[in-house]
């Protein structure tokens, strides 16, 4: 008979989780059919999903979500890969160059959302200040219409850029010396080893980078409620932040519906593409 003892092993990782993850997700599924407060509970079906889907800022923040979500994604995905490029070469203070990169992942967003809200002030921010001095006239990055949502979004990127690039610069590392000399043997040239071997075997990065990112670039709330507050009018509003305007309004079960609304969402959208990314058959 097999023994069940190695599987008390997992017991403190599942109570942690099913507290943590299981019994919330619950609760959030339960409290989204009600309308509730502190002191007061009425189940009330799906009405407060009907009047999710009725809210004048609910397709423009699906939109504005999306468009981050992608544009943050495919720029970090990208921008890392080249930098993992460049910091895995032989290169002059190459350990020094990678903690540059790194840094800005460990600095709190709604410290970097602020700080790039001063920089980016039309009038006195230090960066259309310093475009002025060389003749050009900067535009307005937040306050802008049609530039927020982009501004942000690149703020974005360079705060997470270092972890993106840490993850690709670990796959490239764990390529086997064994096929890049194989195939300079062979006579391939520099563009063809990156297209042939190193872009192929560094797969399993990239479907980790894309996940994150996309994971990150759906939920975002604290770096566009730091900068815009989802502004210009329904500029930069994204879902999450529509959420957060309800629950401040005292919508405490309408909001929880948009949580739900936004968790299956995520779930919908990366799951299929999580397990699509990870096939086994890497595709020549």
């Amino acid at each position: 008979m097999r023994s069940t003892y190695p599987t008390w092993f997992y017991l403190p990782a599942g109570v942690v989780y099913g507290v943590f993850f299981l019994v919330p997700t619950v609760a959030a599924f339960y409290f989204s059919l009600t309308r509730w407060s502190l002191f007061e509970i009425e189940f009330i079906g799906l009405e407060n999903f009907v009047t999710f889907f009725k809210e004048p800022m609910l397709l423009k923040s699906f939109a504005n979500t999306f468009i981050f979500a992608i544009v943050t994604s495919g720029l970090k995905v990208v921008i890392g890969f080249l930098l993992a490029l460049f910091l895995t070469s032989r290169i002059i203070a190459r350990g020094f160059l990678r903690s540059v990169i790194f840094f800005p992942v460990l600095v709190s967003t709604i410290g970097v959302g602020v700080t790039f809200e001063v920089l980016l002030d039309p009038f006195d921010g230090l960066v259309n200040t310093a475009l002025s001095g060389i003749g050009v006239q900067g535009p307005g990055w937040l306050t802008d219409p049609n530039l927020a949502l982009l501004s942000v979004a690149l703020v974005d990127v360079w705060k997470g850029l270092g972890l993106a690039t840490l993850i690709y610069i670990a796959g490239i590392v764990a390529i086997p010396a064994e096929y890049l000399e194989a195939a300079r043997v062979d006579g391939a040239n520099a563009s063809q080893v990156l297209r042939h071997v190193i872009i192929p075997l560094a797969r399993p990065a990239t479907a980790s980078v894309i996940t994150l990112s996309l994971i990150g670039g759906l939920r975002s709330f604290d770096l566009i409620w730091a900068m815009t507050g989802g502004g210009p009018g329904f500029a930069s509003e994204v879902v999450a932040s529509a959420i957060f305007k309800e629950y401040q309004a005292g919508f405490y079960g309408l909001s929880t519906a948009g949580n739900v609304v936004l968790f299956l969402v995520v779930a919908i959208i990366v799951f299929p593409l999580y397990r699509w990314l990870n096939r086994k058959e890497v595709q020549q």
